[in-house]
């Protein structure tokens, strides 16, 4: 089979077409990421092909939720409907670099920082960046609720990417607040995206977000449903926020409970 078919396929379906570069860097990034994965535990999915599609083609998923970004139908072609802009993008609890570093390797105008508290995997993503060769990209080895704190930091983003790092009360709370007011925060879910988003209003609400949609993420060979949460940035977060950490794990900003129907 020609080396990284899925993605090429996936891709297309997205309205993107990669090049042969594209295709150079991702295969590199699988090579990369299956050496290191014998030392160091990355990921669970190290196989080719699921590997094209549960981590490179589902980053790749964010695009359709970047500001500017739509997929139109001209005929027979798909074509990207996306001017490039050199977006300050932040990738919270970047892990192995998902889905922040597939989004560079498409879109190298970003100017990517990869947030990630587990010193080998930052290890990594320092080695990752310098091999690829990408410009433009900063990896800080800190927690999101100390970070978050940071002037440097703290409300500068256009756009702010999760995955599964944490429920969506907890997510919003270690996010939001890198935001910029008109920023986009952008977070990977799954099959329960519907009830996180319920039971993260008042999250959103306090932090200075608004939900601007949920939308449903289709990519084949796809088992379970995937979906983006995408909020919008629209009041500056308060001061109080992000609490120290580990508390917004443990305390998550939840809605009051509801009375029941009668």
């Amino acid at each position: 089979m020609k080396a990284m078919a899925r993605l090429e396929y996936g891709a297309s379906l997205l309205g993107l077409r990669l090049t042969a570069e594209h295709i150079r860097l991702f295969q590199r990034y699988y090579e990369e990421l299956v050496e290191w994965n014998r030392r160091f535990n990355l990921t669970t999915v190290v196989g080719y092909e699921e590997v094209q599609l549960r981590h490179f083609l589902d980053s790749l998923s964010c695009l359709l939720a970047l500001p500017g970004w739509s997929r139109e139908v001209v005929g027979c072609e798909l074509p990207i409907v996306c001017q490039p802009q050199p977006w300050q993008c932040l990738d919270v609890g970047a892990g192995a670099g998902f889905p922040g570093v597939p989004l560079k390797i498409v879109c190298p105008e970003l100017r990517l920082t990869l947030l990630e508290a587990t010193r080998k995997k930052v290890e990594f993503l320092l080695h990752l960046v310098d091999d690829l060769g990408l410009k433009q990209v900063e990896v800080v080895w800190d927690r999101a609720e100390s970070l978050g704190r940071n002037p440097a930091y703290r409300e500068r983003f256009d756009v702010v990417v999760a995955r599964a790092v944490a429920d969506l009360p907890i997510l919003s709370e270690y996010c939001l607040p890198f935001c910029r007011i008109g920023g986009r925060f952008i977070a990977q879910k799954g099959p329960e995206a519907e009830r996180e988003v319920e039971d993260a209003r008042t999250a959103m609400e306090q932090l200075g977000g608004r939900l601007r949609e949920i939308k449903e993420v289709c990519l084949p060979g796809q088992r379970e449903r995937r979906a983006l949460v995408v909020i919008d940035k629209v009041a500056h977060t308060p001061p109080a926020y992000p609490r120290r950490p580990g508390i917004p794990a443990k305390r998550p900003l939840r809605a009051t409970a509801q009375p029941a129907a009668e």
